[in-house]
């Protein structure tokens, strides 16, 4: 059973910078890199889960959806088994609780019912 736990969130003013970390463990495999699909996802409220961002796995491949393309970059430190989303420019509309989520088979990777194993969230809040 994998366990994602996710850091990093706060607020922070329009223009600024976060941070965000997921660090991974309870896998089975050897090296989850290899083999887990990564995603950040962000839910407001009142609004669905959206994908912001994915890696597949060995970390080549990035998706990011359209609004966050430029301003925000996943990552992983795979000695540390951590994944990373480093946001840059954020907008008060960025605001959300934001997720990561892992999964071994993932079709397309920024759709939230393609993963099984999710983070408890971390909040991000951007004033204007």
């Amino acid at each position: 059973q994998v366990q994602l736990v996710e850091s990093g969130g706060g607020s922070v003013q329009a223009g600024g910078s976060l941070r965000l970390s997921c660090a991974a463990s309870g896998y089975t495999y050897r090296s989850y890199y290899r083999t887990y699909y990564m995603g950040w996802f962000r839910q407001a409220p009142g609004k669905e889960r959206e994908g912001v961002a994915a890696i597949y796995p060995g970390g080549r491949t990035t998706y990011y959806a359209d609004s966050v393309k430029g301003r925000f970059t996943i990552s992983q430190d795979n000695a540390k088994n951590t994944l990373y989303l480093q946001m840059n420019s954020l907008k008060p509309e960025d605001t959300a609780m934001y997720y990561c989520a892992a999964d071994t088979s993932v079709y397309t990777p920024l759709r939230a019912y393609e993963y099984d194993y999710w983070g408890q969230g971390t909040q991000v809040t951007v004033s204007s």
